[in-house]
């Protein structure tokens, strides 16, 4: 299954019940995504807003992440240099299908 990345425009970060590091991953591919006109937003898992295009958080809450989201999930392994920022960015930039 695949979304195009020039129909994404909305991603979330949804994290788990800490608000640390993955509020410091939304702020980083919020700048990331800023020229493409893509909004970043941060919310608990169990709450994945219903305009959500995409949906990004650790691997370990992807199963849950799905549950409350019929948006596409993918997970990341580490909040830093995760190479499935620089994947979600490339297709968004060039309007590629982003694998999920």
């Amino acid at each position: 299954m695949s979304i195009l990345g020039s129909d994404i425009k909305t991603v979330i970060i949804a994290c788990d019940a800490g608000m640390g590091s993955s509020v410091m991953v939304a702020s980083q591919l919020a700048k990331r995504l800023k020229p493409y006109d893509v909004k970043v937003k941060h919310t608990p898992v169990n709450e994945i807003p219903a305009d959500a295009q995409l949906v990004l958080c650790q691997a370990t809450l992807v199963d849950r992440a799905r549950k409350n989201s019929s948006a596409p999930v993918i997970g990341f392994n580490s909040f830093l240099g995760d190479p499935v920022f620089d994947r979600v960015e490339q297709a968004i930039k060039n309007g590629e299908p982003l694998e999920h």
